[in-house]
């Protein structure tokens, strides 16, 4: 004859179904994209699940390698400096957003040196410069319009001045060939 277990009471079979219910709907989250512990923390806190719940549930899948903020910081750095040409400022603001620690944005930031960043400022700016209609009295508008658009990425005033004045320059002296 064996021995058959004892039914679980009703409040750790309804504990068990809301940990797995957590972890799936986690996993799915993850799913679609990578998200921060405080993303996926706000995700549980919205669907009604408890802290302490949403906490366990967390722990196993940053123990398990699904949630690293410090990878998702380094690849959002990589990709929104390489497409969107956001600047560091910029960056570190959307990481913060998302709820990532300060050490972790400044180590995922410390990839990106004045080099790169000005290179990629020069590039955004020429081409827009290649799309604009360049009369001889509208500097002033096509310089401020252009400083305006590196601000809004996230870049350094008094750099984009100079990066929109270097290479307005040297639209113009192209256009003059």
């Amino acid at each position: 004859m064996t021995k058959s277990c004892p039914p679980q009471s009703t409040s750790e079979s309804t504990e068990a179904r809301r940990e797995e219910q957590a972890r799936a709907y986690c996993l799915r989250l993850l799913t679609a994209r990578a998200r921060t512990r405080a993303e996926l923390t706000d995700k549980l806190a919205q669907r009604g699940y408890r802290e302490d719940l949403s906490e366990q549930v967390l722990d196993r899948l940053e123990q398990v390698g699904l949630i690293d903020d410090a990878d998702f910081a380094e690849q959002w750095v990589r990709s929104r400096h390489t497409n969107a040409g956001k600047g560091k400022r910029a960056l570190a603001a959307e990481l913060r957003k998302k709820g990532v620690d300060n050490d972790i944005i400044t180590a995922a930031l410390a990839d990106i040196d004045a080099g790169a960043e000005r290179d990629r400022a020069e590039q955004l700016v020429r081409d827009r410069l290649r799309r604009e209609k360049l009369t001889d009295d509208d500097d002033t508008k096509v310089t401020r319009r252009l400083v305006g658009m590196l601000a809004r990425r996230g870049y350094n005033q008094s750099m984009a001045l100079d990066v929109v004045n270097v290479e307005l320059a040297s639209e113009r002296e192209r256009r003059r060939v």
